[in-house]
Order: structure tokens, then sequence, then C-alpha cells
């Protein structure tokens, strides 16, 4: 393994829920030993880029109930594809190599899976996307 793998693995967080057994599917270790560190890693970054994505959208997404607030993250990330890869982008430059092969190997089944946890980072972390938080 190369310095820059060995780094990113160093860095990521540990989730002890993420649980890996051999019954498991491909797409579901994959998730769990490689997707959730990864997303839990850029949580912070993600939040950010959020609230950009809000600002430059005339800052609506402040002005919406608690629950049309989880239906504006989940289009946005479902329907504005530049916001979508640019998310996809953070993700997988957090690959090592042999990650990113196995990635390529089922990415539109993995993005599914990728978009859906940073969704639910997003939702999960909302109390931190108020308009006083915001820049």
């Amino acid at each position: 393994m190369n310095p820059r793998d060995l780094q990113l693995l160093e860095m990521r967080p540990e989730i002890p829920s993420a649980k890996i057994s051999e019954n498991m599917s491909f797409d579901e270790k994959f998730q769990n030993q490689s997707l959730r560190p990864v997303v839990k890693l850029q949580n912070d970054l993600l939040i950010e880029v959020f609230k950009n994505y809000v600002a430059k959208h005339k800052n609506a997404f402040y002005e919406l109930s608690l629950e049309k607030r989880f239906s504006y993250i989940e289009n946005a990330i479902q329907k504005d594809i530049k916001f979508r890869n640019s998310l996809k982008g953070m993700i997988i430059g957090q690959f090592t190599i042999e990650e990113y092969a196995q990635y390529i190997r089922n990415s539109s089944a993995l993005n599914k899976r990728m978009m859906n946890l940073v969704k639910e980072r997003l939702q999960d972390n909302i109390q931190l996307l108020q308009r006083d938080m915001a820049y």
C-alpha cells in the first residue's frame, strides 16, 4: 500500500456500528468499510458546502419549515447534478487506489448508497444549518 493510501486510512474515524460480515453483499461491505467512514470524515466539509449551496440559491432554505428543509436537502442532492457530482468528488477523493478500483466495478449502485449517506448526514445535522450559523 502506498503512503497516500495509508494516510487516508489512518485519518478515517472508526464506526463501531458499521459491522462487516461474510454474508453481506459487496455493496453493503463497501458501504460499511469505506463509504461510512469517509462520509463521517468529511462531515464538516459537507455541512459547509451545503451552506454555500443554500447561499447561492438565495437562502430560500432558511424560510422553509423543518419538514420542507428535509425535502430541500433531498432534492438538492437528487436533482442538482452539478451539486451531486461535487459531493461525489469529495467522497471519491478520499478513496484509496484499491477502494477506487472496487468502486468503479459497481459505481451506479454505490453512488446511490453514497448520496443516501450524505443526505442522512446533512439531515441529521439540520440544527447546524440555521441562518444564524451560516455565513
